[in-house]
């Protein structure tokens, strides 16, 4: 195993405190800056419009920032708001979406596996590592919406093998979910690493993950016990 990917919502850091605040930060917005629109959507009907126009472009469902600003157009047009200020209603979601508070373990382990492999972010999810201020920690960061096509399917962990110049075999892939990351993996011939901060059980009818570990920290310490020469150092920003 010469290098790692590592997915990013639920591996790094909870998802489900961010989901649930962007929401409302983008409302406020609108209520501050679009009100007709803020009373026209609330929260379950701006919901109900972004499931609608999913199923309406499911070549798009992968590029959740796409189909945010698609949906706020359609609301904002729909209500007599002028569409242009889905960009800086765009802004404020955003922004609010990059303030994660990772996992204790993530970040120190981060420091610990990028000392001995390269590290690359592939993600279903429209998070920003540079805005983040993790991107120091990883050679790149490869997101569905970039790729054009989302986990589990091949082609997205294939291309990060390209970019490492590494073979599939050689590249060990980690992350929460099961389908979208192990299994996904595993069928583009990538090693795999099960991140189960839940304790959960592993479907018996479904191959293994290569490895289960609760945090970051105990991959870090898997690589330090049987890994012995590190990266040489390189200054992160």
């Amino acid at each position: 195993m010469l290098a790692i990917t590592l997915d990013l919502d639920d591996t790094l850091w909870p998802f489900a405190p961010v989901g649930e605040r962007v929401e409302r930060v983008l409302h406020d917005w609108l209520q501050a800056n679009c009100p007709a629109t803020a009373d026209r959507y609330p929260l379950p009907r701006m919901r109900e419009l972004r499931e609608r126009l999913n199923a309406a472009h499911p070549h798009l469902v992968h590029d959740f920032s796409t189909m945010r600003r698609m949906t706020l157009e359609h609301a904002l047009a729909d209500s007599g708001d002028d569409p242009a200020h889905a960009e800086p209603a765009f802004d404020a979601f955003f922004a609010e979406r990059n303030r994660v508070e990772c996992y204790p373990d993530a970040e120190p382990a981060l420091h610990r596996l990028a000392a001995r492999v390269p590290l690359a972010a592939l993600s279903n999810g429209n998070a920003d590592l540079g805005r983040i201020g993790l991107a120091g920690h990883f050679r790149f960061q490869l997101g569905a919406a970039e790729h054009g096509v989302p986990k589990p399917e091949p082609g997205i962990f294939h291309a990060a093998c390209e970019r490492l110049g590494l073979a599939p075999a050689e590249v060990l892939h980690v992350g929460d979910d099961i389908e979208m990351d192990v299994i996904g993996a595993q069928r583009a011939g990538l090693r795999t690493c099960w991140i189960n901060r839940t304790a959960a059980g592993w479907p018996a009818h479904l191959p293994p993950p290569d490895l289960e570990v609760t945090t970051l920290s105990a991959l870090a310490d898997w690589l330090d016990a049987n890994f012995d020469p590190p990266l040489p150092p390189r200054e992160l920003p």
